[in-house]
């Protein structure tokens, strides 16, 4: 890359982010903060019992063995903080998230050693464990398992403290976004487990913190403002965590903090709703996969337990504003669709380039999908995963619609115009269009619409100038894609329906992967058609 291309691509990334954002980052790297030792404050007296939480899989497979992102591992060799390890798969060795996972209560004895041996092997401030992020789940996670009836010795209580002293002198400014929101709650949860002026200091910053984010990062209609449904499920998670342990605590000046936080539990329920397919998973838009957030059914369980009711995902047209998606459900088929913008405009880490894309599902099993995400940190594997080819959607001569770079970078980004749901009794219609490929060619925009009737959905795409470009479908590994003329074929499911697909142009199909969960990569086909004349129309029937 040359110089002045260099510049243009750092100048497009920069100036989106906010001042606090580089300064912060300036004050993060030069600020010094020394530990604080000092002996804890007194124990909160719980009167009022935890709700069960949402809990994951366990992770905790061994005494001292690891199963993190499909990938295995033994602390007795790896250590804490080995750097042949994924920094993701290091950032898990220090959350704790085993503590509250699934059948915990028959790992209790493994957790006791894993906790003391963090302790004693990870001295304050040292390593990977003690940036801000791992820390601040870490310290949610040994207070929930605290609060759920784990007696903490002396010592665990005292690593707490230094832990949360720390925290809350290197709250993560300069990344804001779920980081500081994970801060915010740590040092909420903390301040509610302990009691005395030390512990109102941690609490009353949090709060302080929280009443700000929420309705910046919590979207009108529900949605985590950076429009993953993963980061969606975890800020859902967070939300009826802190609703929880609040109201546990019983800690007394947080009446504002607890309702602006129930306040959002319901639209956050719906937008879960809305935003997953009928298997009960969420879509894949964005930095998205399972395994991350507890799975839909345990977070509806939990909700339900604190006194939510869980929503069902509407029917007909949904057009979730301002998050931007869509969802047209009618009969068999779900379709949903990403008519959204690319995310905070400083703070586009966990977005792709996958705008106009969709997944569609047919008697309950998904068909078409976009790729999902296996993995984080930098190279070409990231890249490909958030490029515009690994969605279905329409990619223009090979080039992105919003510049991913980086692992975390994006430069120029797709801005969505035209975006309407007609909804009649004959059928459902969603439109929108973007110009993500101006720098392409000036003028240059993609236009998708999609049609539902009863028993078939229509997607129509238009380039306003004609370009090389193809329409690409991923399909589902479980489906079986057969080929029976250039522009027609089936596709059978795997419960033995068949679907027919038309296109308007010749389709081929070429082998690809699909990435359901971190550290997995499954075989699956795509379907692509080259736009003829700079249209294309796809249509699936039943």
């Amino acid at each position: 890359m040359g110089l002045f291309a260099k510049l243009g691509l750092y100048w497009h990334t920069l100036r989106r982010l906010k001042a606090q954002q580089i300064v912060g980052r300036i004050v993060f790297r030069v600020k010094k903060v020394k530990a604080d030792l000092a002996p804890p404050p007194a124990k909160r007296t719980i009167t009022v019992p935890l709700s069960p939480v949402a809990r994951r899989r366990p992770s905790l497979v061994g005494k001292t063995q690891f199963r993190f992102l499909n990938e295995e591992g033994d602390l007795t060799s790896d250590g804490w903080d080995n750097p042949d390890r994924e920094k993701l798969w290091r950032y898990n060795q220090h959350y704790f998230d085993d503590l509250n996972a699934i059948s915990a209560e028959d790992r209790v004895d493994w957790h006791r050693d894993l906790v003391a041996r963090w302790i004693a092997e990870n001295p304050p401030s040292l390593g990977s464990g003690w940036e801000p992020y791992p820390t601040s789940l870490r310290i949610v996670n040994w207070v929930k398992w605290a609060m759920l009836g784990e007696p903490l010795s002396a010592d665990v209580c005292h690593s707490l403290t230094i832990q949360t002293r720390w925290l809350s002198q290197k709250i993560e400014w300069h990344l804001l976004g779920n980081h500081l929101f994970a801060n915010a709650k740590a040092l909420v949860i903390a301040g509610c487990f302990f009691e005395g002026d030390e512990a109102e200091s941690w609490l009353q910053t949090g709060a302080t913190i929280l009443l700000d984010e929420l309705p910046e990062q919590i979207l009108r209609d529900g949605g985590q403002f950076e429009l993953s449904p993963m980061y969606h499920a975890l800020a859902l998670e967070d939300v009826l965590d802190l609703i929880n342990i609040l109201r546990a605590s019983g800690v007394e000046g947080q009446a504002e903090l607890v309702k602006a936080l129930e306040k959002k539990v319901d639209p956050m329920l719906s937008w879960l709703a809305t935003m997953s397919h009928p298997d009960g998973g969420i879509a894949f838009f964005n930095d998205a996969a399972f395994g991350i957030a507890p799975e839909n059914n345990e977070l509806l369980a939990y909700a339900e337990r604190l006194g939510f009711s869980s929503l069902a995902a509407p029917s007909g047209l949904a057009l979730v504003e301002p998050s931007g998606y869509a969802r047209m459900a009618t009969g068999p088929l779900v379709v949903i669709a990403d008519a959204a913008e690319i995310g905070p405009t400083y703070l586009p880490g966990h977005a792709h380039a996958d705008t106009l894309s969709f997944e569609c599902s047919l008697y309950g099993q998904r068909v078409i999908v976009n790729s999902g995400t296996s993995l984080y940190g930098l190279g070409p594997e990231r890249l490909r995963q958030r490029g515009t080819r690994a969605h279905s959607t329409v990619c223009v001569d090979g080039t992105n619609s919003s510049h991913v770079w980086s692992g975390f970078r994006v430069a120029q980004r797709a801005s969505i115009s035209g975006r309407r749901g007609i909804e009649t009794d004959e059928a459902l219609v969603l439109e929108a269009s973007h110009d993500g490929y101006h720098r392409h060619k000036r003028g240059l925009t993609h236009e998708r619409s999609w049609t539902v009737r009863e028993n078939y959905l229509l997607i129509e795409d238009k380039l306003t100038s004609p370009q090389s470009a193809d329409a690409i479908f991923h399909i589902h590994p479980d489906v079986q894609i057969q080929i029976e003329t250039p522009r027609s074929g089936a596709m059978i499911l795997k419960d033995g329906h068949r679907v027919n697909w038309e296109c308007s142009c010749p389709a081929r199909l070429q082998p690809g992967t699909w990435h359901p969960e971190f550290g997995v990569s499954i075989p699956n086909s795509h379907l692509i058609a080259a736009l003829d004349k700079g249209q294309v129309a796809f249509k699936l029937s039943w």
